[in-house]
Formats: C-alpha cells, structure tokens, sequence
C-alpha cells in the first residue's frame, strides 16, 4: 500500500464515514489542530522516562486524541455512527482526566503568580503542547464541528497538560516575581 493517494490533490480531504470537504474547511482545521496538539505531546513525551508515569500518561492522552480526531473527522450527519470511547468522546473521558488533574495538583505546591515557561525543559515542552491544545479546543468550538464533549475534553486537557508541567517543574520552580530593579 502506497502513502499517497492523489485524492487529495485537489485540495479535498475524506472524511470518516465519508463524504469529502476542502481542506481549509472548519473540520480539517479542527482534527489538524488536535494532530498538532498530539504531536507536541509526542515531543513533550519524548523528553521524559521511557515507561515512567509521565510517559504513560502522555501516550494514554494520545491515545484520546484519536477518538477526539475521529469525532472531528465525522461530518455532523455521520456522526450517528461513531462509537462512544472509540470514535466519539464520552464524559467518562473528562471525568478520567480532572481525576488526573486532582491527583497531581495533590503532589505540588500551586504557584500563586503566573508562570514564567521554561523552568526545564519538559515543562516547556509541555507548556507549548498546552498552548496547541488551546488553539485546538477554539478551533472546535463550532457545534457544527465538535460536540460539547470534545470541546470539554480539549479544555480539561489543556488543564491537566498545565498540571503535569507545574508538577515536572517541581521544587526548582520559580514562584516570585522577578526583581524589577534588575530590570531597569
């Protein structure tokens, strides 16, 4: 089997379930957006333990963003067939990911300032994936592209990535405000 097929040279692009569309219309840009998102977790991944809680988490979050991609990859008439937890996001999805949250928000002290990225370097991995995440949850926000689910997946998703990344920052983070007369 060939990567390419030339279908999509004219500027279309299949959906799930059929049916074709441009591929600057509002679903491609919204599964591409949670594509990108993906893959900056893939690169926030990659900077952590082979196997270790992080890397766990990241690829069960990953796995996730197949089903929010397939959703979005469905055109609104098509989307009586997808599945829950397979091909569509189901609440259970949410609720794993805010029990997630809970538990890291648990491990840390929560700066009380904003955070300056950068503290090391797989919370500013991290901190970059979450940015994408939120472009992906605007890119959604249509009802005619995404369920509310997805949209509250995407949210809580771009919570728990700020978690993880406030938790991998740990005790070297800095929680002050920088000396402004260092500034001047």
């Amino acid at each position: 089997m060939k990567v390419y097929t030339r279908k999509g040279d004219d500027g279309t692009t299949g959906l799930f379930h059929g049916g074709r569309v441009r591929k600057d219309s509002p679903l491609p840009m919204a599964y591409g957006s949670v594509d990108e998102a993906q893959a900056t977790l893939g690169v926030a991944r990659a900077t952590v333990e082979s196997g270790g809680e992080v890397d766990v988490l990241l690829i069960s979050v990953c796995r996730d963003l197949y089903v929010v991609m397939a959703e979005l990859a469905t055109a609104t008439v098509n989307r009586h067939k997808l599945v829950a937890g397979q091909s569509a996001v189901e609440q259970c999805m949410v609720d794993h990911l805010e029990s997630v949250i809970d538990d890291l928000s648990s491990r840390f002290e929560p700066p009380t300032e904003f955070v300056v990225p950068g503290e090391n370097l797989v919370a500013a991995h991290l901190d970059v994936a979450r940015t994408v995440i939120r472009r992906a949850e605007r890119a959604c926000l249509d009802p005619e592209v995404a369920s509310p689910l997805v949209v509250a997946y995407l949210n809580r998703l771009s919570d728990l990535v700020w978690t993880m990344a406030r938790w991998q920052e740990g005790s070297s983070r800095l929680a002050r405000e920088p000396d402004t007369n260092q500034l001047a």
